[in-house]
């Protein structure tokens, strides 16, 4: 029998949310004004972080089942950034200030500096609808 490989561990899809809020965090900052699509930008990113989240829970579940305490207390400790940057980016989407959105945006680029991106991989299909998705949950 041969062994079973996850190819979709919450380390990828922690990578992948990463890179996906490093391209939203990018084109917002570069956006003049904010409009419809840079709702739906900040929607997606919530989801976003809400993905890195539950990939992080994911990790430390399988070290604390091991019993790996301490390496599960350091890396909550290194990402205990993102629930605190879900519930503020929540509240500012529920609010509706979106004159602090600016400094949302500033305040998350350095999480994501190790990110390079020379070129936009994520398409427009990303984000579109996800405000009003973030609408409807709320509901």
């Amino acid at each position: 029998m041969s062994r079973v490989v996850n190819t979709n561990s919450p380390g990828k899809r922690r990578n992948q949310h990463m890179r996906s809020c490093a391209e939203l965090l990018r084109r917002l900052s570069q956006k003049p004004a904010f409009d419809d699509e840079s709702r739906d930008m900040l929607a997606a990113l919530l989801f976003s972080l809400r993905g890195i989240d539950v990939s992080l829970e994911e990790a430390v579940a399988a070290w604390e089942k091991r019993d790996y305490w301490i390496k599960a207390e350091q890396f909550r400790q290194k990402w205990f950034w993102v629930q605190e940057n879900v519930d503020e980016l929540e509240n500012l989407l529920r609010s509706e200030d979106w004159n602090q959105v600016p400094l949302k945006i500033m305040s998350l680029l350095p999480h994501f500096s190790e990110i390079t991106i020379n070129k936009f991989t994520r398409s427009p299909d990303l984000w579109d609808g996800m405000y009003q998705q973030f609408l409807e949950e709320a509901e």
